[in-house]
């Protein structure tokens, strides 16, 4: 499971460690691609793999929606390897989405990770209404 907040720069080169924590749960390769809310989501390997299936049983042909989804879910995933340091490589046309320039909070989310623009992140958490998201949670039984 992917838990935790983190906070990293990322380099001139579009380089950024990740968290030893989340090396270990998403192994030397995984998944980079675009997000929702404007960040970008990291998969491990097997996770990709249930996702995509999932994708595959999507109504390509009568669903305009399951294709925009697909298409703007699969054509910015990116492979990354985890180098020596520690470090992985985010492509710029993923930085430039996400606007991510120099400072990143790497967040876990269960089953993925999310990178996110300090600045980004920030205003997201801090809008959130506490007392609105446990109303939900009680909807769904938590």
């Amino acid at each position: 499971m992917l838990l935790g907040e983190y906070f990293h720069n990322i380099d001139a080169k579009g380089r950024i460690i990740l968290p030893s924590k989340f090396r270990t749960e998403l192994g030397e390769q995984f998944i980079v691609t675009k997000g929702f809310d404007g960040c970008l989501y990291g998969y491990s390997i097997s996770a990709w793999k249930e996702i995509e299936e999932k994708i595959k049983e999507l109504p390509l042909v009568t669903g305009k929606d399951a294709r925009s989804f697909t298409r703007f879910f699969f054509s910015s995933a990116v492979l990354c390897d985890i180098d020596s340091q520690g470090r992985i490589l985010i492509s710029s046309t993923l930085r430039e989405f996400a606007s991510l320039k120099k400072e990143v909070t790497i967040i876990g989310v269960s089953s993925r990770i999310e990178f996110w623009s300090k600045d980004k992140w920030e205003e997201y958490s801090n809008n959130q209404d506490a007392d609105d998201i446990a109303e939900k949670m009680s909807l769904l039984g938590i």
